[in-house]
């Protein structure tokens, strides 16, 4: 068989994988927190037909000479840029000015989000919209609705509580975060959520250090940039269809050779 048509393969499989990276961007152009995909390519291998050679006595160097046999996929990054910030007028909506992640955990493990679109339970537990609590930097966020007449979220993180009696409450609770030394380290865990992995690199000290200001009343939006995925996904439609249009001509070559005995 021809090597073409296996090439031609090869690169139709990466760019079929290209368009779900791109379809899974613009299915979340309206996410907070969401970090956008991006898929690169690679060469998969080359077969070589000849080595090269050194100069030697009257005759120069020859380079080596080589077929490729198509592509793979070479990474599918997570793009950590920051989004943009879109006020709400909410005070438990939370976003970051920074690299930091909130902490959530759902009782048995942390995860990190950069949505910080966050509620109260009946308990006047700080929790995300699945239910997580939202982590302190020594325990849960409370703001105990028997005790607590108003309260508001510091840039710092600190919440600040006013009792019922008009006065601030004393040893306000800060909200913690993380911060990593590779952000795109991170792994993407469903619900706007992201975990730990071993080559994120958890900084675990000093607390909140480098993180980054919170900013109250306001989310981070979508890093997804529309015109960029349409751009981009028409350059995978054509180079989908250039490979298939590889694998046609490999094919009217094969049907020229079987009808050379007639």
């Amino acid at each position: 068989m021809l090597r073409s048509m296996y090439s031609g393969i090869s690169g139709m499989k990466n760019f079929q994988t290209k368009l779900d990276v791109l379809g899974n961007n613009i299915a979340n152009v309206n996410t907070y927190g969401y970090k956008k995909g991006r898929t690169t390519f690679q060469d998969l291998v080359s077969q070589q037909v000849a080595g090269a050679t050194a100069p030697a006595g009257n005759r120069g160097g020859v380079n080596a000479k080589q077929v490729g046999l198509g592509s793979q996929i070479g990474t599918i990054d997570t793009v950590q840029t920051a989004g943009s910030i879109q006020s709400t007028g909410r005070p438990l909506d939370l976003a970051i000015s920074g690299d930091g992640y909130f902490v959530v955990n759902d009782g048995t493990s942390d995860y990190y989000t950069r949505a910080g679109n966050f509620y109260l339970d009946k308990d006047g537990y700080l929790v995300t919209g699945d239910g997580l609590f939202v982590q302190a930097t020594n325990g849960k966020i409370r703001i105990d609705p028997t005790t607590a007449k108003s309260y508001s979220i510091g840039s710092n993180g600190t919440v600040n509580i006013v009792g019922l009696n008009g006065n601030m409450l004393p040893n306000p609770q800060t909200i913690k975060l993380a911060k990593f030394a590779n952000n795109e380290g991170l792994q993407k865990a469903g619900g706007n959520l992201f975990t730990n992995t071993p080559n994120a690199g958890l900084v675990t000290t000093p607390v909140n250090s480098g993180t980054g200001t919170l900013i109250s009343s306001a989310l981070e939006m979508s890093n997804v940039d529309l015109s960029e995925e349409f751009t981009d996904m028409i350059v995978a439609q054509r180079g989908f269809q250039a490979n298939t249009r590889i694998i046609t001509t490999s094919d009217e070559i094969l049907q020229e050779l079987v009808n050379l005995k007639r």
